[in-house]
């Protein structure tokens, strides 16, 4: 049994192929279109997964969409008249966009692929995320708990799965959404609208929730974790470009100039800013700053007040000592930590493409354990499930664009490395199949030295061209976890493999790895597993023994605005184009000091 799961047109399109229920490729089509959130049909990814199961069009059983656009139709069509003739040019636009793409899957499908009309199915939005994160997790039954901006009409729901069956108990519904009253807040501060939203979480720690009653004035929140906003402080659903309205900005003041320096009183003025203002000036931008910086305080901390009180509305209903979350709001890490500490949640299960992008995995699964009825037997215990390099096509590579390097057996190339990183070298790091999800997680990653403080500064301005205030993550041992950081039973918690929990560091380690330490001391760790990424492992392990440390600084191996990497020439091109100093691919080794003209 072949079924392809498929998202695309409107946030970052993707495609996953099951074989006999399991997964044996999944990707996001930008990471071949190496356009940042590409929303389109994803070929190239279809085309990848494909390869990778040895199919062709005439294997497939059943193409499943992560939607119902009759659905969406639906819903944008009764939400664009209601604010017509006031906002004529949202109707209009949402009715081109409609009828010109979005609302003929099946038609783009057929487009691409050569099969029987009757093979594409469609999931619910909502029932794909779930899908994607209950029959992917280790647990028979759980409470299941998804939040985003919005799919069809449901923006939260809650339920239950119980073997190879999910059950929606309650649901809210667009325009009331925890989704989009984040991404409000993500557009004020001067970020993109569904790519800026982690931006929001590392600058929440430079400020003091100090406005959450202010924001309990745009969004009211019951005791049962329901919520309702006021939807005079908000444009979304009757603007094609502005979130929130002029009431919002009467409450919270001027929305914070795109791009602009942050700093606050309390922090030193980055030397890669350039000359430093005068007294005066500093002293006057650096308050403005650390108001931005309160309200991201101030969301982040109604955001989980909201979460909080859903997921033990959520407990409270079920009894289950487990629970799954997907949506987009589950790549909040801080939140999901915060889940796991103040509810009566045991374990909870997260996989690392919660967002739209892993919905192609849910639909997938959705149709085969629900639709077909078919048991479960698959259970996610890694995310490498991208395109991989064999030694032949690295080198082929190299030799055809005469690039000098070297090869070192795996003896020689972990001691080395670890040798480099401790010197204070930054490393670009190319292994084996890339990561599903947005997080780099050890095969297509910058490494670093995670006991170099300067290091902040040097990943965030040689390499990365990004906001000062954005934390480097950690990649620790997974054995050695608990020793750096506050995670009773870390090896039991399966989203701190995928950098899905925001925890403590402990306060004798801070002074240890001060480069992987948040300004509030949290960290964001990845525990690697030997089974599960044994050269990621070896390197790390590598280099705890030149240095009694288990850990390297891992950040994504893209620069600003760019995909992750995926092949050995997008690693290439970002090495040169940054300052990274040694490449390594595979077993093969580029130094930067050989290269550069």
């Amino acid at each position: 049994m072949v079924i392809l799961g498929l998202s695309f047109h409107y946030h970052n399109a993707a495609a996953a192929i099951l074989v006999d229920g399991k997964p044996v490729a999944m990707s996001s089509e930008e990471r071949f279109t190496r356009k940042k959130n590409d929303s389109s049909y994803p070929a190239e990814a279809v085309a990848f997964v494909m390869r990778e199961a040895n199919v062709t069009a005439e294997d497939i059983d059943y193409v499943v969409f992560y939607e119902k656009p009759f659905l969406k139709f639906e819903r944008i069509i009764k939400t664009s008249l209601s604010t017509f003739p006031t906002a004529p040019f949202v109707f209009s636009e949402s009715i081109r966009h409609l009828f010109t793409d979005k609302l003929w899957v099946k038609n783009a499908v057929l487009a691409h692929l050569d099969i029987d009309p009757k093979k594409v199915l469609f999931s619910k939005h909502h029932l794909s995320h779930a899908a994607s994160a209950f029959f992917a997790s280790p647990f028979e039954e759980a409470a299941i708990l998804t939040i985003d901006g919005v799919g069809e009409w449901a923006t939260t729901t809650l339920g239950t799965g119980k073997g190879n069956t999910i059950t929606v108990d309650s649901e809210v519904h667009f325009p009331h959404s925890l989704g989009l009253l984040y991404s409000a807040f993500t557009a004020f501060l001067g970020f993109r609208v569904n790519n800026g939203e982690y931006k929001v979480m590392g600058m929440a720690p430079y400020g003091k929730p100090i406005y959450t009653d202010k924001i309990k004035q745009v969004v009211k929140v019951f005791d049962d974790g329901s919520y309702a906003l006021d939807l005079s402080y908000f444009a979304f659903f009757r603007s094609m470009t502005t979130t929130y309205s002029k009431k919002f900005v009467a409450l919270f003041g001027p929305p914070r100039e795109k791009e602009s320096k942050f700093f606050t009183p309390t922090t030193e003025w980055p030397s890669y800013f350039g000359e430093k203002p005068d007294p005066e000036t500093f002293v006057r931008l650096a308050k403005e700053q650390q108001h931005y910086a309160d309200m991201a305080a101030s969301i982040q901390a109604v955001h989980e007040e909201i979460v909080i009180k859903m997921a033990n509305a959520l407990h409270r209903k079920t009894g289950l000592k487990r629970l799954c979350m997907a949506g987009g709001v589950a790549l909040n890490s801080v939140a999901n930590a915060k889940v796991l500490e103040q509810t009566p949640f045991e374990e909870i299960f997260i996989q690392p493409s919660a967002g739209d992008a892993g919905a192609s995995l849910g639909a997938a699964l959705a149709a085969y354990h629900i639709g077909l009825d078919q048991p479960r037997s698959f259970e996610m215990t890694h995310a490498y499930y991208g395109q991989s390099f064999s030694d032949t096509e690295i080198e082929t590579f190299l030799k055809e664009n005469n690039i000098t390097y070297s090869r070192k057996d795996d003896d020689v190339l972990y001691p080395y490395v670890a040798d480099c990183l401790a010197d204070g070298k930054v490393i670009g790091w190319f292994q084996g199949g890339f990561e599903w999800g947005p997080r780099a997680l050890g095969h297509r990653s910058i490494l670093a030295d995670p006991r170099r403080n300067e290091m902040k500064d040097v990943v965030n301005t040689k390499i990365k061209f990004r906001e000062p205030y954005r934390p480097f993550a950690p990649s620790v041992l997974e054995e050695d976890a608990e020793e750096y950081f506050v995670l009773p039973a870390a090896t039991s918690h399966q989203p701190a493999k995928y950098m899905l929990f925001v925890v403590p560091v402990r306060e004798d380690k801070k002074a240890v790895v001060p480069a992987i330490t948040h300004v509030n001391g949290s960290a964001r760790p990845q525990l690697v597993n030997k089974e599960a990424s044994p050269r990621y492992w070896r390197l790390i392990n590598a280099f705890k023994q030149k240095t009694d440390v288990g850990m390297v600084l891992n950040t994504s191996f893209n620069l600003r605005g760019e995909p992750i990497v995926t092949r050995p020439a997008d690693a290439y091109s970002t090495f040169m184009r940054s300052g990274i100093d040694i490449l390594v691919l595979g077993n093969y080794l580029i130094h930067k000091s050989d290269v550069a003209s």
